[in-house]
């Protein structure tokens, strides 16, 4: 007897669906598994066969094939083991011919037949919705990011007995325990504020600025001026998500196994700050079967390289390519991956390897140690950062300063009121930040006075600038802009906006040699 029972794959982010086809036949008892499977899908026999015993079902002495459909695209993890077993069930006769073809099953056995959870359930039940299904059995563990998804009917179950007992309609699903969708609209609250920070003014508009417009940023300065306590309170002055963006988020952290027990969405941008002796497979993404890397689990958040020099320099070059596509590409010989990653990217170093330069009193690094150490940072990365400031020790005076500082709150209404702007500009191009604009769309939405363009001539004469380099400036120019809530780029703007490019002058007379 043949049945067919559905259930997916992820692809890069996505889900796939997938047919499994069971055949029961009379011949030599044997379970086959055919259709470009991995070792993890191939084992699934024998966890299905044993889960079967194990709960009070009798395999017969039979040949029973199974195929995963379709046979060219390779499947891989365990998450196929419930739609297995169910679907030999049907075909056993063991339980009655029932409708499934609407119905979406996902769940690995353990021996005893109990279910346990599986990575990528979100993007899986997504795909499952977008190709009509009407329900989809998942794991108890699953059933709360499962039912972010709207418009399909989602049924939790714990064991394989209970899948049968729900399929045949002997026991009906109580689903008032699980909780819709939502986007908390109610004020996010972090351990961590911007009063915190005393001084640093013009950091923090530069921090401002950044979160304005979505701009990549580098902070450089003495070890201990505060470059890390800042970069950990930019998520605090960023918008909060919308429910779309937070579904997005949700995805990759499914895919990525990081949920935490509880599912649901994701409501706070993500903050990753990643160790420097991570791999280039751990920051893009990798594997035999592509999973995501850190510069996806910092989509539409910040990503966070502390000492900079530290990374190792295949490391930081890989991040060339993400910084301008905003996504990653990973081809493997049997298909071709994408993961989402646009991300804001904010990187601190120290000028020197002790940390201290340009104090000459406590500097004792040479001059050779210098250019070695920030070599390591290419041009060509440095070029796309958009802001880069110098941060300077706190003056001890300020320290005890009674003075109140601006909180989180009050910059990121500023902040929210700027994307207002963008959002509205950009309606219908899919762009939703300044720093997206490239150079087919720069000239339509930036334009400049006639002192206005003398100024950025000037601007890229004296200070050397590439086209790239040109560009972000201009980009700046209209966060600043926007953040000032004018529809005109001043040349005030754009004076700032070159202040903030330029900033690290130590990079010019070491780095550059100049």
């Amino acid at each position: 007897m043949f049945s067919k029972v559905k259930s997916c794959a992820v692809h890069g982010v996505d889900g796939r669906m997938i047919d499994v086809e069971a055949d029961v036949n009379d011949g030599l008892p044997v379970f086959t598994m055919v259709g470009y499977l991995s070792s993890s899908v191939r084992e699934s026999s024998e966890r299905v066969r044993t889960a079967l015993k194990n709960s009070g079902f009798h395999l017969p002495p039979k040949r029973i094939t199974i195929n995963l459909s379709p046979a060219d695209m390779r499947k891989d993890g365990s998450g196929y083991d419930l739609a297995i077993a169910t679907a030999v069930l049907l075909s056993l006769g063991v339980t009655a011919e029932l409708p499934m073809e609407q119905t979406l099953v996902l769940g690995e056995l353990s021996l005893d037949g109990s279910i346990k959870a599986i990575p990528g359930v979100l993007p899986m039940v997504i795909c499952a919705r977008e190709e009509g299904m009407t329900s989809c059995i998942v794991p108890k563990e699953n059933v709360q990011e499962a039912a972010l998804v709207q418009g399909i009917s989602v049924i939790g179950v714990s064991s394989l007995q209970e899948t049968m007992e729900y399929i045949q309609g002997i026991k009906e699903y109580d689903n008032t325990n699980v909780r819709k969708p939502a986007v908390d609209t109610s004020e996010y609250l972090y351990d961590i504020d911007f009063s915190d920070v005393v001084g640093q003014e013009s950091i923090k508009r530069g921090m401002e600025i950044a979160a304005a417009g979505f701009h990549n940023v580098l902070l450089t300065g003495a070890a201990g001026a505060g470059k890390s306590m800042l970069a950990k309170r930019l998520p605090t002055i960023l918008p909060q998500m919308s429910f779309e963006e937070s579904l997005e988020v949700t995805k990759i952290y499914s895919v990525g196994g990081m949920l935490p027990p509880e599912g649901g969405l994701i409501h706070r941008r993500p903050f990753r700050a990643p160790h420097h002796t991570i791999s280039e497979y751990a920051l893009i993404g990798g594997g035999r079967v592509p999973t995501p890397g850190e510069v996806s689990f910092a989509h539409y958040g910040v990503l966070f390289l502390d000492e900079l020099p530290e990374f190792s320099k295949p490391v930081l070059e890989v991040l060339r390519q993400p910084l301008e596509d905003r996504r990653i590409r990973i081809s493997r010989v049997q298909a071709s991956y994408e993961f989402p990653a646009d991300f804001m990217f904010v990187a601190a170093m120290n000028p020197c390897p002790c940390g201290n330069y340009p104090d000459y009193r406590r500097c004792s690094c040479t001059e050779q140690q210098i250019r070695r150490y920030q070599s390591k940072v290419s041009g060509p990365l440095l070029d796309r950062i958009d802001i880069r400031m110098e941060v300077k020790g706190v003056k001890q005076e300020a320290l005890f300063s009674k003075q109140k500082t601006e909180a989180s709150k009050t910059i990121r209404a500023r902040v929210e009121q700027a994307r207002q702007m963008q959002k509205d500009r950009f309606a219908g191009t899919g762009l939703l930040f300044n720093s997206q604009l490239d150079g087919k769309n720069l000239e339509e939405y930036i334009k400049l006075s006639a002192e206005g363009k003398r100024l950025v001539l000037q601007l890229f004469e004296e200070q050397e600038l590439s086209v790239r380099g040109v560009h972000r400036v201009l980009k700046l120019a209209r966060t600043i802009a926007d953040l000032a809530g004018s529809e005109e780029i001043e040349n005030a703007h754009l004076q700032e906006a070159a202040f903030y490019r330029n900033q690290d002058v130590f990079a010019k007379e070491v780095l550059y040699g100049n």
